[in-house]
């Protein structure tokens, strides 16, 4: 398998979730300006939406939209426990925060990257965000993690997202910074995940840590 990314972006999330189950996949970074893979491929060929994630099968299937991506990866190793299993009430609760953090919170940070062209639309945004993240720490405050005590792909993705509002060049450059101080249960669920061995290397081959 293949996954196609950018350093940083929401593809940080499958990223994270094929290291935790030690997967065989090849990674090929993106180049968001050129639009290039490595070795000079036009990445429209590949995704002609222009964004990222992708997973490629082994039998060329591509997949789109990282919360399909997440899934489909676990679900090659359920006993990994990073999804519930098809059918519970538990994996619908898992497609209930996927579908939250993407709606909600993925595209809540789109008028703070884009700062720029958002204009005033941005300062009305960023309090949205983080009353959304506000509802979060309480979710947090009697489990380890967002299903309960066992980390899920949904934890990955709430972790590359969250991770937009503390990088110090999306500050300078996109003005993306969202306030945490107050939120101590997401605080120590983000340190929490932070030390994964697992989301250490998908950081580090990122250039991130």
């Amino acid at each position: 398998m293949k996954l196609y990314y950018i350093p940083g972006s929401c593809s940080l999330s499958p990223h994270i979730v094929i290291n935790e189950l030690g997967l065989d996949v090849t990674l090929l970074q993106v180049d968001h300006r050129e639009h290039t893979v490595e070795g000079g491929a036009d990445y429209y060929d590949i995704n002609p939406l222009g964004y990222v994630p992708i997973l490629e099968l082994t039998d060329g299937t591509r997949l789109r939209e990282g919360s399909a991506i997440v899934q489909y990866l676990a679900d090659q190793k359920p006993e990994s426990q990073l999804v519930p299993p098809n059918g519970t009430l538990q994996r619908y609760r898992l497609q209930e925060w996927l579908g939250f953090l993407s709606s909600e919170i993925h595209k809540g940070f789109i008028p703070l990257l884009y700062a720029g062209l958002a204009g005033k639309y941005a300062d009305t945004a960023r309090p949205k965000l983080e009353a959304r993240y506000g509802w979060i720490d309480t979710q947090l405050a009697d489990r380890q993690y967002l299903l309960g005590d066992t980390f899920t792909v949904a934890d990955a993705y709430l972790f590359a997202l969250t991770g937009w509002g503390q990088a110090a060049w999306l500050k300078s450059c996109y003005k993306a910074d969202i306030h945490f101080d107050d939120l101590k249960n997401l605080q120590a669920w983000y340190g929490r995940v932070h030390q994964r061995p697992a989301v250490q290397k998908a950081l580090r081959v990122e250039g991130l840590g």
